[in-house]
């Protein structure tokens, strides 16, 4: 079994996914349906597409599947943006700080595992 307990990223996205989870729910509560679907297919697939990262078949695959957390974390960004600057939308500003973190590590990872 893998040792993920001490692995920052995936600790984070985990973490990450179940808070959007719980924003959700309170979309739903709220009958914010569709922005709901939306942003929980994209918020809890940037930790699922970096727990695959972790299996890649090579350095390429590895990139690629960050990559693709990355692209997660932007649309999720985009949901949450549209949450933020709609008067009739909940919204949690932690939820983007969060994800500027995220977004930082992702960067960081994408970038030194192309120089090396």
């Amino acid at each position: 079994m893998r040792n993920d307990k001490d692995n920052v990223i995936i600790k984070k996205t985990f973490q990450f996914a179940l808070e959007i989870v719980s924003f959700c729910e309170l979309l739903e509560e709220n009958k914010k349906y569709v922005i709901s679907r939306q942003l929980l297919k994209a918020g809890t697939s940037i930790g699922s597409n970096i727990r695959e990262a972790q299996n890649a078949e090579s350095k390429a695959d590895f990139i690629h599947k960050v990559k693709i957390a990355a692209k997660e974390a932007d649309e999720t960004e985009y949901w949450l943006l549209i949450c933020k600057h709609s008067p009739s939308y909940p919204f949690d500003e932690k939820l983007l700080l969060e994800l500027t973190e995220i977004n930082k590590i992702l960067s960081k990872i994408i970038s030194t595992s192309k120089t090396h």
